[in-house]
């Protein structure tokens, strides 16, 4: 048998152990996800910062000049500034968006994977999420040349940002591990993770702050996992420190999420082949 693959598992443990064992495949097939996202293209890899840079620029020039939109009091009000506080919540929506939208189909364009016994499937929904998070990577770095190019003070902590984003890291891998699995069986998923990813947009603090809102409605923005990641996102860019025990916790729930979805693969994963 080869060495890059293993007869399938059948528990979570299982899975865990399997991931370790086939690490090397697992960056072999992200780094082929990520060249072959951008290859045949002029430009290659570089679309990951021209992409973002583009988005960067389009987004602080709508909100901050035609709307005339200003992010609070605590802030100097300058637009560079405003744009790296709306960029900082688009990115961290933008990776959770992105693994949400491919997880229903992610198992049926990989068929071909499916239907060999010996491939360890609980890997490819991890391909996707690190893929999605090395185009995240490359926001971040974005956002940080442009915060050097435009003069705006740095601080130590804001080298925490990866860091910040770790608790979404954990939630989408549950995600990616439950809806990938879920939309073999049910093709109606790939619309409602469409409604949800809509649904997350506007009831997470991504185009204003949690500070905006009336008192009455921020215990409810609360529930919503993706409000602490976005508001500690910002804090590290504008010299504030991280919540480490609000962090930990927020770690603690994506942990939860990610072993539910991956004993929830793991129960169904057996009518896959059957199915596709």
């Amino acid at each position: 048998m080869n060495k890059n693959v293993m007869p399938a598992c059948d528990s979570v443990k299982s899975a865990f152990f399997s991931l370790w064992q086939q690490r090397q495949l697992l960056m072999l097939l992200v780094r082929r996800e990520v060249t072959e996202r951008y290859r045949g293209s002029i430009m290659g890899l570089a679309w990951s910062l021209i992409t973002p840079m583009f988005m960067l620029i389009m987004y602080s020039f709508v909100f901050s000049v035609v709307f005339k939109v200003r992010w609070g009091e605590q802030t100097s009000g300058s637009h560079a500034e405003f744009a790296a506080l709306l960029f900082t919540g688009l990115l961290t929506y933008g990776f959770f968006a992105e693994c949400l939208a491919r997880a229903p189909g992610l198992l049926s364009s990989h068929a071909n994977f499916v239907k060999r016994i010996v491939f360890p499937l609980e890997i490819l929904p991890v391909v996707a999420v690190f893929s999605a998070f090395f185009n995240c990577l490359m926001n971040i770095l974005v956002l940080f040349l442009a915060m050097r190019l435009f003069s705006l003070p740095f601080y130590w902590g804001q080298l925490l940002f990866p860091v910040v984003l770790f608790p979404v890291f954990l939630m989408a891998l549950g995600i990616v591990w439950f809806f990938s699995a879920l939309g073999v069986y049910i093709r109606d998923v790939v619309h409602m993770t469409g409604l949800l990813s809509s649904l997350f947009l506007f009831l997470s603090p991504v185009f204003y702050p949690q500070s905006a809102l009336p008192p009455a409605y921020r215990p409810w923005l609360d529930l919503n996992p993706l409000t602490f990641v976005i508001e500690s996102a910002r804090q590290t860019l504008t010299g504030g420190g991280l919540n480490w025990q609000g962090w930990g916790f927020s770690c603690f729930l994506g942990l939860v999420a990610a072993l539910c979805g991956l004993w929830c693969f793991q129960r169904s994963r057996k009518g896959f082949a059957d199915v596709l």
